[in-house]
C-alpha cells in the first residue's frame, strides 16, 4: 500500500529541449497544459484525470487514458480515483472541526479519548503529535511483510489498533518527524469516539454533504460505485491489475475516493468559513512543524521557473495500490493543480512543476519517449536482432531519451521476472551505449552469472574493476567466481556482518520520504518510501552504490561507533537523512 509520495529514490533524469516553436503564442494556458499532459500520456507516463484552476477559475478539467482497460472505458473529469494519503487532509479537518466544537483538544492525549489504549505510551502522545507525524508510534505499513500477511484481511478499527498500540515508541513524542500511517489511523478512531459515528458517516455529515461533494466517499470493495476507476501497475509485459488491498486497512490514513471536480470544490471551500470558522485554528492547521509538515498538508515555499519571488505551496500526494495522486495549492494566486492517476508511479511532482511553469509563463521541459520503456516491450515480443535494430533507430531520434539508469532498471526488472536472455539484451545495449561506466559491466556480469556463463561474467567484472578500481563489489564477485584477480591495497574491504547490521534502520530525508535499510545475510538493501527494495553494493566499508540508478549512499557515525545518518548522493546533490529508528526487519 502506498500512502504517500513526494520524493523518489529512483529519480529519472529525462533529457529535454525547451518548448518554443512547438507551441504558438495564440495558445491559451489550458491548451498548453493539455498539450503538455498529452505528451506524458503518449509516453505511458500518465493515465488519469487533471484539473487546473487559475485565480480560482477552472481552466482545464479532463480525463486521459483508461479508467478500465479491460472494458476500454476512458477516464473523464468525473471518474472516481482512490486518493491514498490525500485522505489525511480530510481527517485533519474533521479533527479541527471537533476541536472547534469543544469535543477534542489538540493537547489532549490518546488515553483521554481511548481509555483502553496502553497508558505507557498513550498518556504522553497528543492529538497534535498524531497530526504532525511526531508521535513515535511505528507505522504499520512499515511492518515486515505487511503487504503479504496483513493487507488483504478486513479489520474493525478497534481490532487493527491492537496491531501497533503495544509496540514501543521509536522516539520520544514531539522530538522527531516520521511519516506515520498509524497516527492517522488512530485519529480516525478518535473521531469515531468523539462523534459516536463511523469515520465514513462523520466525514459525510461534516464535510462532504455541506460541500455537496457527491462524488467523494470511503472506498470499500462491496458497494457499487459508479464511474470508479480500476487500479493498474506497470510490469514488463505491460499493465496488470493492482494487487488487492482491503480498504479497512488504510482507513483514515488513505481510504477515500474522489474526482478532480470534487477536489476543486474542496479547495474552494478551504478559502471560506464553511467548514472551519475559527481563524486561529485555520492558521494552526497550515502551520508547518517538523519537516515542513502541518496538519495533513505539506507547507513550504518553492521557486517557479525564473520568478524572483518564492511562492507558498500547500500540497499533499498519495499512493495506494494502482493509484498515485497529488493536490497542489498556491493560495496567494488561488491556483490549483489536481492530478489523479490510476496506473501507479506516475511522475506527478514533475508534471505539477511544469504545469505551474505554464501558469506563471515560465519555460517548460516536455516529456520524451523512454527508450528503455520501448525496449522492454520489444525484447519481450521480438527477437534480439530486431530489438537491437529498433534501439539504433530510437537512439538517433530527437523525440527519444536514453538513460543509463532506466535501462539498468529495466534489465533488473526482467531478471526478477525470470527473463534472463531478454535482460542480457538490455544490459548489452546499455554497455555499448555507456562503455565508460563500470556499472553497466557489473550489471551484465550479474546476468551472465545467472545464466551460468562464468567466463563472460568474469570478463565483465574485470572490465568493471578496471574502470572503477574502488569497486569492492566487483572484486567480491570475481573472488566468488574463482578468478585470480588481486585487489589493490587501497580498495576498502567489504564490510562484515556486524558492520552491515549497524546500518539497518530507517533514515528520514524529507517530510514524507525515508529510506529503510535492511539486511539479508551479507546483502544490504535500501527501500525508499513507496519504492521497491533494491540491493546496495559496497564501494567501501561505509559507502554503497545502487545498480538500478546512479546513486550512492554513505553511512555516517557520530564518533562513538553509532550510525546516526546516511547521505544519499544523487543528481549532483548530497541529501542527508537522519536515523529515526532501527528497522523492524532482522538479519537472516
Amino acid at each position: 500500500m502506498q500512502l504517500t509520495t513526494t520524493l523518489r529514490l529512483t529519480t529519472l533524469l529525462i533529457g529535454f529541449c525547451w518548448i518554443t516553436n512547438s507551441v504558438t503564442f495564440a495558445q491559451t494556458k489550458a491548451e498548453k497544459i493539455d498539450a503538455f499532459v498529452r505528451q506524458y500520456v503518449a509516453n505511458r507516463q500518465f493515465n488519469g484525470a487533471i484539473l487546473v484552476a487559475d485565480k480560482g477559475k477552472v481552466i482545464l478539467k479532463k480525463g486521459y487514458g483508461m479508467a478500465n482497460m479491460e472494458w476500454n472505458i476512458p477516464n473523464t473529469a468525473s471518474t472516481k480515483f482512490r486518493l491514498g494519503s490525500i485522505t489525511k487532509q480530510f481527517t485533519s479537518m474533521l479533527i479541527m472541526q471537533l476541536v472547534e466544537q469543544g469535543k477534542l483538544k489538540l493537547a489532549g492525549k490518546i488515553t483521554d479519548y481511548l481509555p483502553d489504549y496502553p497508558k505507557a505510551t498513550g498518556s504522553k502522545i497528543t492529538i497534535h503529535h498524531l497530526l504532525t507525524h511526531t508521535s513515535g508510534i511505528p507505522s504499520y505499513t512499515s511492518f515486515p511483510k505487511f503487504f503479504e500477511t496483513m493487507s488483504r484481511d478486513p479489520y474493525t478499527p478497534d481490532a487493527f489498533v491492537k496491531k501497533f498500540s503495544g509496540l514501543p515508541l521509536e522516539f520520544e513524542p514531539g522530538s522527531k518527524f516520521e511519516y506515520d500511517n498509524s497516527g492517522y489511523f488512530l485519529l480516525g478512531v478518535i473521531i469515531e469516539k468523539a462523534t459516536g459515528k463511523s469515520y465514513a458517516d462523520a466525514l459525510k455529515e461534516m464535510i462532504l454533504d455541506p460541500l455537496e461533494m457527491k462524488d467523494t466517499g470511503y472506498d470499500l470493495a462491496g458497494p457499487i460505485i459508479s464511474k470508479r476507476a480500476s487500479g493498474y501497475e506497470k510490469r514488463s509485459e505491460g499493465y496488470v491489475n493492482a494487487p488487492y488491498l482491503d480498504m479497512t486497512i488504510p482507513y483514515a490514513a488513505g481510504s477515500l475516493y474522489s474526482t478532480v471536480e470534487d477536489l476543486n470544490r474542496w479547495d474552494q471551500a478551504l478559502y471560506t468559513d464553511k467548514l472551519l470558522a475559527d481563524t486561529t485554528l485555520k492558521a494552526t492547521m497550515y502551520t508547518p512543524y517538523l519537516n515542513h509538515y502541518a496538519y495533513g498538508w505539506g507547507v513550504e515555499t518553492i521557486k517557479v521557473g525564473q520568478l524572483k519571488d518564492s511562492l507558498l505551496l500547500i500540497e499533499h500526494s498519495g499512493g495506494i495500490n494502482g493509484f498515485n495522486t497529488l493536490i497542489s495549492r498556491i493560495p496567494q494566486d488561488k491556483r490549483l493543480v489536481v492530478l489523479l492517476n490510476n496506473t501507479g508511479g506516475a511522475p506527478l511532482s514533475a508534471m505539477r512543476k511544469s504545469i505551474l511553469n505554464i501558469l506563471y509563463n515560465q519555460p517548460v521541459e516536455p516529456s520524451k519517449k523512454s527508450i528503455a520503456e520501448l525496449l522492454r516491450k520489444s525484447v519481450l515480443a521480438e527477437s534480439a536482432d530486431v530489438s537491437k535494430q529498433k534501439f539504433k533507430i530510437w537512439r538517433g531520434g530527437k523525440a527519444y531519451n536514453l538513460d543509463e539508469d532506466e535501462m539498468n532498471s529495466v534489465g533488473y526488472e526482467l531478471m526478477r521476472d525470470g527473463k534472463l536472455n531478454e535482460a542480457l539484451t538490455v544490459f548489452t545495449l546499455n554497455a555499448e551505449s555507456f562503455p565508460n561506466s563500470f556499472n553497466v559491466y557489473d550489471s551484465r556480469g550479474e546476468a551472465y552469472m545467472a545464466l551460468g556463463n562464468k567466463p563472460a561474467a568474469i570478463q565483465d567484472y574485470k572490465k568493471s574493476v578496471e574502470i572503477n578500481p574502488q569497486s569492492a563489489n566487483g572484486y567480491a564477485k570475481l573472488k566468488e567466481l574463482g578468478a585470480a584477480v588481486e585487489m589493490p591495497k587501497n580498495v576498502a574491504v567489504a564490510p562484515d556482518g556486524a558492520t552491515l547490521q549497524a546500518y539497518v534502520g530507517t533514515y528520514q530525508l524529507a517530510p514524507s520520504f525515508s529510506i529503510v535499510i535492511t539486511r539479508d545475510g551479507d546483502q544490504l538493501y535500501g527501500q525508499a518510501t513507496n519504492q521497491p527494495r533494491f540491493e546496495l553494493y559496497p564501494e567501501s566499508k561505509n559507502k554503497f552504490f545502487l545498480k538500478v540508478v546512479d546513486a550512492q549512499i554513505t553511512f555516517v557515525n557520530n564518533g562513538k561507533g553509532e550510525v546516526e545518518q546516511l547521505i544519499l548522493h544523487q543528481n549532483g546533490k548530497d541529501m542527508p537523512g537522519k536515523r529515526v529508528a532501527d528497522s523492524l526487519n532482522s538479519a537472516r
